[in-house]
């Protein structure tokens, strides 16, 4: 130990603590985090002040980025050089910042993880949008600190112009936190910030009405709105992200093609990925993956298997690959040198109270310069008033300084007037010249005043504010590149599509689509019809059912299974159009088929789905009741609705409110009628209990009806070659059951005399005489008639033709739609009802459940 030097003996723990602590903050205040004010970490802001102070601005030439390093590294930031030129780099990444910084010239690397050409091969210059970040900086605007070695003074913010926090976004790991914002669109963060400043006390969810989401370099589609809804509101939240697919045909054979990924997913990694899945066989349908990408866009394409079926396989790539990516925002930022956790209205508080201080010192400044040249000014009038004078004063002194006290002490000057006075030139005694300092010195005054009237008025520095924001959005605002897809049970989207009246067809073959109700005609009772739909060869159309866009659908297969949808989800299609394949739209397997409907109001509603219940029947005779909240958790692959014992097949499935009563028909003829009381509710997994006993191993369940108001309603019954007819339920005069109620699990009474004239019987339906029926056949013909066209008949009369048959065509589907009373004119086309009335439907899911087959 050297002479004078002494050992201070300290405790290792409170060492290590307290250095841990400088160190933890040193990494949170200048390191990890961004500034809230002007959303830049120090690196960035010393990369953009840099380039300010080399002068390499948009409109001058590019420079060597080893030049700009070294600047920004000599002279403000202390640390590698690789960490500068990263950092610059990214800057002038397309698919890294959603508004660049900084415009590269060479080899910047590319969203396949390439790395950019070294620094001594590259070039740069700042971008507009960056001047705009720095506008104002010479005017006092910021506090400036001392650098390093504390040679050099640099800004501890930029007085931006520019929301850089909520465009450009941020992520840092720091110590003990980190911070992950997205990028915003510009146009909607100022049309925010301008709606704040209108309004003080505007609430997030009014701030959402102008900044919708976030808005990613790289586009794609923000799946879901929850997330994004929580993370403005709280400042956290998980937003999912998925990349935008096409399925087309690519020389015969189907592709998912792919135009855009998610935010910071790497091209090449995620091909490679999805490569190793398929390999692996953990993913199947995908025989090729091809990158097809060039100058003009990104292109990834995904060759299917002839047997594959594009959705699903979109779908589970969406659920294995990066394809779809979540973002988890945690907007945490430095506020007064603290981190913070900041809500949408915080992040915009923030930079709107920057803006204002910027302003105010800018004011300040200039006001200072004014009033500082109009006292030079108010010294040079003097002068030119008394020039010979002060010529002749000039003259007689020996030197500028004694010729300085003179004018002094014989005008009363300032030190400063009479520098300038003799610091003169002679062309400033010409005529013209004398009139200009006067005009000059009025229109300072004008300046001084109004830059006052700034400092004393707040209002007029916040519309100082909004009238540079709306600058900045005229020039540089565009459209949003990332969509958003309001799924999951989100209703925000439908405040956008017309809560009105559709038909929902579904072909033999699987091909469904939603038509206005408007597109079709009433006609009178054996009439031909008119074409409905173009099937492809040897199919036809077998379901038909009337609901609203608003309504949820489930769709129950053959297999037992349910499936969740709304119904403005199923793609529109003219009534001559095939439609879209149903697996395409749901992850049905191949050999399974949709059996039934069902249209329900909102199932986020609680009362509703536990007074309600689903009421299902099986081909066998086979009947079970499930509460509907047992439906309302939809799955992407589905839910067991009923477990089908084998040989057997689901058949329909109807909504009812517990109290109603159960009609089985079978294809021999016969029905039953039971109360529904008598099966008990059951659980999903359950496969229910005898409804009705077949006559023969031949015999099959053609239709179930639920029945609520037995006096009013009457059944219809259709056979396959045409005829039908009406009988009560309970006769309407003596109240006598037409068709006696007896115990679940009986043979049944004959409902209709089936003949060779009149084939098997094919529907069932619950009838009231205000209703009219859809009839559709095998060949694609619909017709649509009145129900009150048809007399009541017996129980066991074969009934009356009810459409035209051609050749050796018969009736696949009959559907009802019940028409507003006020009508007067039923042959009307129904576009003009519509307009007057509307046609009412059955929309409370109750007796018929709009669920027609």
């Amino acid at each position: 130990m050297a002479e004078g030097e002494k050992l201070i003996p300290i405790n290792i723990e409170d060492e290590m603590k307290s250095a841990y602590i400088d160190y933890s903050m040193s990494v949170i205040v200048s390191r990890a985090l961004p500034d809230v004010r002007d959303g830049l970490k120090p690196v960035h802001r010393r990369v953009l002040y840099g380039m300010h102070e080399l002068g390499v601005r948009s409109n001058s030439a590019h420079k060597k980025s080893a030049r700009i390093v070294g600047e920004v590294l000599g002279k403000y930031h202390p640390h590698g050089d690789t960490s500068v030129y990263d950092t610059m780099v990214r800057m002038a990444q397309e698919w890294s910042l959603r508004y660049m910084l900084v415009d590269g010239q060479g080899n910047f690397g590319s969203i396949d993880g390439d790395s950019p050409a070294a620094m001594r091969y590259t070039e740069a210059r700042m971008r507009k949008i960056s001047e705009d970040m720095l506008a104002d900086i010479e005017k006092e605007t910021v506090d400036h600190k001392l650098n390093f070695d504390d040679t050099l003074q640099e800004p501890t913010v930029l007085p931006t112009r520019i929301p850089g926090l909520l465009v450009n976004g941020a992520s840092g790991i720091a110590v003990g936190m980190a911070t992950n914002m997205p990028p915003h669109n510009l146009s909607e963060v100022v049309d925010g910030t301008v709606a704040y400043i209108e309004n003080n006390d505007i609430d997030v969810d009014e701030l959402i009405s102008h900044v919708k989401a976030p808005d990613f370099p790289t586009g794609g589609t923000i799946y879901g709105y929850d997330g994004v809804r929580e993370a403005f509101k709280t400042g956290r939240g998980r937003i999912v992200m998925r990349g935008k697919a096409n399925i087309e045909e690519v020389q015969g054979r189907e592709c998912i093609i792919v135009t855009e990924i998610p935010y910071q997913v790497n091209k090449a990694d995620m091909i490679k990925k999805t490569a190793d899945l398929v390999n692996e066989k953990k993913l199947e349908g995908i025989s090729t993956i091809r990158d097809e990408s060039d100058r003009n866009g990104m292109r990834i394409v995904y060759v299917l298997k002839r047997d594959a079926i594009p959705n699903i396989v979109l779908n589970k790539l969406f659920k294995y690959t990066a394809l779809q990516s979540s973002f988890s925002v945690n907007n945490i930022a430095l506020v007064n040198g603290r981190p913070q956790l900041l809500n949408l209205k915080d992040l915009i508080y923030h930079f709107v109270e920057h803006r204002h201080d910027v302003v105010v010192r800018r004011t300040t400044y200039e006001l200072r310069k004014a009033e500082e040249r109009a006292h030079i000014l108010e010294g040079l009038i003097i002068a030119s008033d008394n020039i010979d004078e002060v010529i002749a004063l000039i003259r007689a002194s020996s030197n500028a300084e004694e010729a300085r006290e003179k004018l002094i002490e014989r005008f009363e000057l300032s030190e400063i007037q009479a520098k300038a006075i003799v610091e003169m030139r002679l062309r400033q005694l010409t005529g013209l010249e004398q009139d200009k300092l006067r005009s000059e010195y009025e229109e300072l005054m004008k300046t001084i005043e109004d830059l006052k009237d700034i400092l004393a008025k707040k209002e007029r520095r916040m519309d100082i504010i909004k009238t540079e924001l709306l600058e900045v959005k005229e020039k540089y605002g565009d459209e949003r590149r990332s969509q958003i897809e309001y799924a999951g049970g989100d209703l925000s989207i439908e405040d956008m599509i017309p809560d009105e009246q559709v038909v929902i067809t579904i072909s033999h073959a699987g091909y469904i689509k939603r038509t206005s109700l408007t597109e079709y005609k009433t006609q009178n009772r054996g009439g031909v019809g008119q074409k409905a739909s173009t099937t492809r060869n040897e199919d036809f159309l077998e379901h038909l059912f009337v609901g609203t866009n608003h309504q949820y659908m489930l769709f129950f297969t053959q297999k037992g299974k349910c499936f969740w949808m709304r119904v403005y989800e199923i793609p529109e299609g003219s009534k001559t159009s095939k439609g879209r394949a149903i697996q395409n739209l749901i992850n049905i397997e191949q050999d399974d088929k949709v059996m039934a409907f069902i249209c329900t109001q909102d199932l986020k509603d609680e009362d509703y789905i536990n007074s309600h219940y689903v009421i299902m029947a099986t081909k066998n005779g086979q009947v079970k009741k499930t509460s509907l909240e047992q439906y309302s958790r939809p799955r992407t692959n589905g839910i067991n609705a009923i477990t089908i014992k084998e040989d057997d097949e689901l058949l329909e499935a109807k909504l009812t409110t517990g109290n109603s009563q159960v009609m089985l028909a079978l294809k021999s003829g016969k029905a039953i009628r039971f109360e529904e009381a008598k099966t008990r509710p059951m659980g999903r997994n359950a496969s229910g209990v005898r409804g009705i006993t077949l006559a023969n191993s031949q015999d099959e369940v053609i239709g179930m009806i639920a029945i609520e108001n037995p006096q009013e309603e009457s059944v219809l019954v259709v056979s396959e070659k045409g005829y039908g007819k009406r009988t009560y339920i309970d006769d309407p005069e003596d109240g006598e059951a037409v068709y006696r109620i007896t115990n679940r699990g009986g043979k049944g009474v004959k409902t209709i005399s089936i003949t060779e004239k009149t084939g098997h019987l094919v529907a069932i339906k619950s009838v009231t005489d205000d209703d009219d029926l859809m009839i559709i056949n095998k060949s694609g013909i619909a017709i649509r008639m009145q129900v009150n066209d048809l007399r009541v008949m017996g129980r066991a009369t074969q009934g009356v033709k009810l459409i035209n048959l051609k050749g050796g065509d018969s009736i696949a589907a009959v559907a009802k739609v019940m028409k507003d009373e006020n009508e007067e004119d039923i042959a009307d086309s129904l576009s003009d009802l519509n307009n007057e009335n509307g046609t009412a439907i059955d929309n409370d899911g109750v007796n018929e459940t709009n669920n027609d087959n």
